[in-house]
């Protein structure tokens, strides 16, 4: 009788738990990096002003821009495409070029609290001072004396429409005006200071608008 010759021992399953810890390590870094990624591109698009705004204008979806951005709870509080009515929104306060437009910005029709009044400073002009520009008026107000009074803020954050340019034969000493969009609340103080012959400066409150 022929003996069978005998088989090798297979050997045992053999499993090293370092394999598994480090395979666990990856798979976690991987799924952080795509965490990463994904939370990075959860931006919205809002609008933000291509131009500064004053208060008064009218704008449409084709007067600003759309900027890509990360707001999270904070998105409510700015104008989203979904939020832009087809004839457009109202500025009720001053918005800085490249400023998102807050929700509290704008309204969906005219504010009739806004108006335009025409003031001459007492000196020149700044340079900054042009159509478009957010100015702060101030006044000093004239005693009986001929003399002027601490200077205080009559109309803040005022838009400025156009400045006037002095016309006629004789303009020597004849100094520019401005008109200027304000809440009609305060066209009573700056009539009276006119009225009064207070001094009265116009003075920029920040940048141009659109400069």
């Amino acid at each position: 009788m022929v003996s069978r010759p005998k088989r090798a021992p297979r050997p045992g399953f053999w499993f090293d738990p370092r394999l598994l810890i480090g395979l666990v390590l990856v798979l976690g870094a991987v799924g952080g990096v795509a965490a990463v990624v994904a939370g990075s591109d959860r931006t919205t698009a809002v609008y933000a002003a291509r131009d500064a705004l004053i208060v008064g204008d009218r704008v449409t979806a084709a007067d600003l821009e759309l900027s890509q951005v990360r707001l999270d709870s904070a998105l409510p509080l700015y104008v989203t495409p979904e939020r832009m009515p087809a004839d457009g929104l109202v500025l009720a306060r001053t918005v800085a070029a490249g400023e998102l437009i807050p929700v509290s910005a704008v309204g969906a029709s005219a504010d009739a609290g806004v108006t335009t009044v025409v003031v001459e400073p007492t000196d020149a002009l700044a340079e900054a001072v042009v159509p478009g520009a957010v100015v702060d008026v101030w006044s000093s107000p004239q005693n009986g004396r001929g003399e002027f009074g601490p200077p205080a803020v009559l109309v803040g954050q005022a838009g400025v429409v156009r400045v006037l340019e002095p016309s006629g034969l004789s303009v020597a000493g004849v100094r520019r005006s401005v008109e200027l969009r304000v809440p009609r609340e305060a066209v009573a103080a700056v009539l009276t200071a006119i009225a009064n012959a207070a001094a009265i400066a116009v003075v920029p409150a920040n940048q141009p608008l659109g400069g």
